[in-house]
């Protein structure tokens, strides 16, 4: 099922969503002109429509103890599969995020690990998977995150 197109107003509410998840339905209202109710309808719209997929908060890793992020690339041999794919770079619970790719190589998988002895060992865990044939590692020294809401164009039901 196809989303309903998303008019200016459910825009300015993504936006400030992502500026803040937390934000109250009141303060989004006042905010977009709307009553609580026509704000909370709309939000519910974007959730079930799926447009909304859930709320999260931003955590400072390094604070806790886990202060190296990096990408590891991860070539497979050709008769691997998707699930396959998923399945080595899942495995470890340092993986925040796997995602196969057109090209080569077939795999980017997003880690982060407490320092870099910690990392070599999330490496070659998955690098004893039969199926892994090589892989290359990409520390990150610094990222910064884009906050800001898609142009009206770029999302469904926007201009064309």
């Amino acid at each position: 099922m196809e989303a309903a197109p998303l008019d200016p107003t459910d825009r300015e509410i993504l936006a400030l969503l992502r500026q803040d998840s937390r934000r109250t339905l009141s303060d989004i209202a006042g905010r977009v002109t709307l009553s609580v109710a026509a704000v909370k309808r709309r939000i519910d719209r974007m959730q079930r429509d799926g447009v909304i997929t859930g709320f999260t908060v931003r955590v400072d890793y390094a604070k806790l103890g886990w202060g190296i992020e990096a990408f590891t690339e991860l070539r497979f041999l050709g008769s691997a599969n998707v699930d396959d794919i998923k399945a080595t770079a899942m495995r470890q619970p340092e993986t925040q995020a796997v995602f196969t790719i057109a090209g080569d190589p077939d795999a980017l998988v997003w880690l982060r690990a407490r320092d870099m002895r910690h990392l070599q060992e999330v490496i070659d865990e998955m690098r004893r998977s039969r199926r892994v044939t090589s892989s290359k590692t990409l520390i990150v020294l610094e990222s910064w995150t884009a906050e800001r809401a898609f142009p009206a164009g770029d999302l469904p039901g926007g201009p064309h």
